[in-house]
């Protein structure tokens, strides 16, 4: 008679929208070309030379004109060649009057454009810190299952820092897979101007350096880092120096217990920065199409700059039902 075995699963609560309405307006108007033309593209399409070819036959096209075209490109899923012949022949039913950057110029421009995300949060904040991998290439992987052939692994981190609020990220940064999460944490912090509240990411953010730049950058910020489970007091009592936020949390972990320790600091927070991944994947995918890294940097900069813009559209607000 086979072994039955006790299951363990805990039934998912449920939740429910109660701005359904707005909500569903939003995600409609995420599909609206007009929505990502910017108003008065038209007259920062070119630069100062409007209309003037440079020495090529090439026109002087705008790092925004550049950014609408990569936008576009990424928010309807194309590939270069496709966003030249969309923008061509939308312009041509608007009856606009602008040339479109071919995709070669796309391919060259986005080298070394720099992207800036749309923020409308002014104040002081919270963040949390979190990574994830993006595919590079795609193809080859089944060649290696099936074969055994040794390839190096074809992946990106991608580095973000969010706002648990309201889902909008304040921070990102693209790097090779070898960069761990503590290594990007000062040029993500780099990018936040606002004073910090409250900084949460998981254990493998639990560093000195890390400590030290968020000091650093809001000395008065509170700090939830879970020390790790072998993690030992870097500053004793026995000293006159001002005690360490680190050490603070892992005495009230030995003493309260992880679990408690999570409950009562608000550590929970953490776990939105996973779902700005996920909304991130979801809505663009896990790939990188680009072959290099500054172009790959780009690519997830401008979908990190599209998110933001999808979450001032609205975004869902539940209450859980059971």
């Amino acid at each position: 008679m086979p072994k039955q075995t006790k299951s363990h699963s805990r039934q998912k609560a449920l939740y429910r929208v109660k701005n359904w309405s707005e909500y569903e307006k939003a995600l409609v108007k995420r599909g609206s070309i007009t929505f990502w033309l910017s108003d008065g593209f038209e007259n920062n399409w070119l630069y100062a030379s409007r209309g003037e070819k440079q020495r090529g036959g090439q026109f002087d096209y705008s790092d925004k004109a550049i950014e609408i075209m990569l936008t576009v490109k990424e928010v309807f899923h194309l590939t270069n060649r496709q966003t030249e012949g969309f923008m061509r022949s939308l312009f041509a039913m608007l009856k606009i009057a602008l040339p479109v950057p071919d995709h070669s110029t796309l391919s060259k421009r986005g080298k070394k454009l720099k992207v800036n995300l749309p923020k409308k949060t002014n104040q002081r904040l919270n963040i949390v810190m979190d990574s994830t991998g993006l595919k590079i290439y795609g193809e080859g992987e089944w060649k290696v299952r099936q074969h055994g052939v040794s390839k190096r692994r074809t992946w990106r981190k991608l580095h973000i820092g969010a706002n648990p609020e309201d889902g909008e990220i304040q921070a990102a940064l693209l790097t090779e897979n070898s960069v761990s999460d503590d290594d990007a944490v000062e040029a993500l912090l780099s990018q936040i101007e606002q004073e910090i509240a409250k900084f949460a990411a998981d254990g493998a953010y639990d560093k000195r350096k890390v400590y030290d730049g968020v000091n650093e950058h809001s000395p008065d910020a509170g700090i939830l880092l879970p020390p790790r489970k072998n993690a030992r007091i870097w500053r004793h009592g026995n000293t006159k120096a001002e005690r360490l936020k680190r050490d603070e949390n892992l005495r009230s972990i030995r003493k309260h217990g992880r679990k408690e320790w999570k409950k009562n600091s608000g550590y929970h927070v953490r776990s939105l920065s996973e779902t700005a991944m996920f909304r991130l994947k979801t809505i663009f995918g896990d790939e990188l199409s680009a072959r290099l890294l500054e172009t790959q940097t780009t690519q997830a900069l401008v979908r990190c700059a599209a998110l933001n813009k999808m979450t001032h559209l609205g975004m869902p607000q539940s209450y859980k039902v059971a």
